[in-house]
């Protein structure tokens, strides 16, 4: 990894988190197959190690859509921090799997199509850029297709939501779209990007890191976060 010294965040004392699930750290209980927060991504290590105050603001489910919202009111009332880190565009790549379930033959768009996911995430850079902050933002780590497709079928029509889709390994290239998307975006507004991606992708066996529904990291894919997110603010804050 490595920065230009005009990319480089030469003064950080705080850095606010807005995303999703998972730097929410959301987990599948394997007992009883329900979410709950146990998020191992060692937030107090990264803070002593680099001498930063870390404020989660994750929430599940949230899009690019939500954070804006967030966003504009946190940067409306006198933001207290030098970078903002966002993690969007896995739920945004989302569909309604129900209204697919029941209507496979009729049109149906994610919850935030992507012209759309491009230009909000771009003002969204733009606007925390003129407040003075940093921005920051991560692509998305991989699913795993099967997974996923079983998880969110439960109860629905396989074979409609099958035939609306054509192949399974779909679901994983439309997250790939997304997430190559945030790479670009970070890329044409010159900030600077946490490539979680590429963490898990290095790995022999992608499953080992990712929890029953095939979308969230388990422990040792959170543990897999923290080393990419160490290795970043090695680099990023030198």
């Amino acid at each position: 990894m490595f920065f230009s010294e005009e990319q480089k965040v030469r003064i950080i004392h705080k850095i606010e988190v807005f995303g999703d699930s998972i730097l929410k750290g959301i987990q599948v209980n394997p007992f009883n197959k329900r979410y709950y927060v146990d998020n191992n991504i060692d937030v107090d290590m990264l803070s002593k190690r680099f001498s930063l105050n870390i404020v989660n603001r994750s929430r599940l489910g949230c899009t690019v859509t939500k954070g804006k919202t967030m966003l504009d009111k946190y940067l409306d009332e006198t933001p207290d921090c030098s970078a903002i880190l966002m993690d969007f565009g896995g739920n945004d790549c989302d569909f309604d799997w129900k209204s697919i379930s029941e209507e496979p033959e009729a049109q149906h768009e994610p919850k935030t199509p992507l012209g759309k996911f491009v230009k909000i995430y771009t003002d969204l850079i733009t606007k925390i850029t003129e407040h003075g902050i940093q921005p920051i933002i991560t692509n998305l780590p991989p699913l795993e297709p099967r997974r996923y497709f079983d998880w969110f079928c439960n109860g629905l029509n396989k074979e409609n939501i099958l035939r609306w889709l054509g192949d399974i390994n779909v679901i994983y290239r439309y997250q790939e779209l997304y997430s190559h998307t945030a790479e670009k975006i970070a890329q044409n507004t010159g900030v600077l990007l946490v490539d979680l991606r590429s963490a898990f992708l290095k790995e022999k066996y992608l499953g080992r890191f990712i929890c029953e529904d095939g979308i969230h990291p388990n422990t040792e894919g959170q543990r897999l976060i923290t080393r990419e997110l160490m290795k970043f603010c090695a680099c990023a804050l030198a």
